[in-house]
């Protein structure tokens, strides 16, 4: 006897689509609960900037996944994929609708396409590589990986900084070859799960527009104090300094104006032209590697 379909809703797009409206739109309509698929809004801690839902969002719907891990966990495209299974199908247990939201692409794919089974890597093995980075350089640290793991080597490039790290923390995790483990069955979602992909690209004026507004409305709203306190914690030790979340969107810019190295109007028209631009990349990315049967819906 066949298993009944259950439908999940995905709405993706690039920062500052409207992802967000458009997903408390879904959620109302089909009794949903919204689930995040952000990489940089499941962590505490700058929750404005990250463009978090703001309180009176999270009052008119159920939301999950958002802040819901300490900066210094990180979280792979692996992590919530095994977050976001077991949270799926309660959410579906409780006959409600699935509503996922974000731009992480990546994630996405992770969900609907499956993974390999990618090891835990201790965050001591992280923090070893890293420093050996830093100390060694990238040069030397290329020509190390290439050593010990040419396969891996030979897909990157010396300055794929994240990518290059990545391949030696598994290798010394495991002793095995990243691309070994990626040869591994996929580990595939449930077969009676049907995924709806609403994938929105407003126009690029339009989006420019949405992107330099938002900007300033975390502005607004207390951004440049959540920056100042981050920092204050990485000062303090509590939060590493290489952590995914200092690259968010306007962290580095805005630390820069605390400092005193730039001024706020240099921060702010730097930190705006940076999320255009990684916006651009996002409707990139999608068009290319998600457009496919999920036509992207023009605002």
């Amino acid at each position: 006897m066949s298993k009944e379909i259950h439908t999940i809703h995905i709405i993706a797009g690039p920062t500052a689509s409207g992802k967000s409206a458009r997903a408390l739109e879904r959620a109302n309509q089909m009794d949903g609960e919204i689930v995040n698929c952000d990489s940089m809004q499941v962590y505490d801690g700058l929750q404005t900037l990250t463009a978090q839902p703001p309180a009176e969002d999270l009052s008119l719907a159920t939301h999950h996944l958002y802040s819901c891990r300490h900066p210094n966990d990180v979280c792979s495209a692996g992590n919530w994929r095994e977050m976001v299974e077991p949270l799926i199908q309660d959410i579906l247990t409780r006959g409600k609708t699935p509503i996922i939201v974000g731009g992480s692409g990546l994630y996405i794919k992770a969900l609907t396409d499956g993974l390999s089974p990618m090891p835990d890597v201790p965050q001591e093995t992280r923090d070893a590589v890293v420093a050996r980075y830093e100390d060694i350089g990238a040069k030397e640290f290329y020509d190390e990986l290439h050593a010990r793991d040419p396969v891996m080597a030979k897909r990157f490039h010396v300055n794929h900084k994240a990518r290059i790290i990545r391949a030696m923390e598994v290798l010394e995790a495991t002793g095995k070859s990243l691309a070994e483990w990626q040869e591994l069955e996929r580990l595939a979602p449930p077969q009676n799960w049907d995924f709806k992909i609403e994938i929105i690209i407003p126009e690029r004026p339009v989006l420019h527009d949405r992107c330099n507004k938002r900007f300033d409305w975390m502005l607004e709203n207390g951004a440049l104090e959540e920056v100042e306190h981050f920092a204050t914690r990485i000062k303090s030790g509590e939060v590493k300094n290489t952590i995914p979340l200092t690259k968010a969107l306007g962290y580095r810019e805005l630390l820069a104006y605390i400092k005193g190295d730039l001024n706020r109007e240099d921060a702010t028209a730097q930190a705006k032209a940076k999320t255009r631009q990684y916006a651009k990349q996002q409707v990139t990315w999608f068009r290319n590697q998600m457009a496919g049967n999920h036509k992207p819906k023009q605002q």
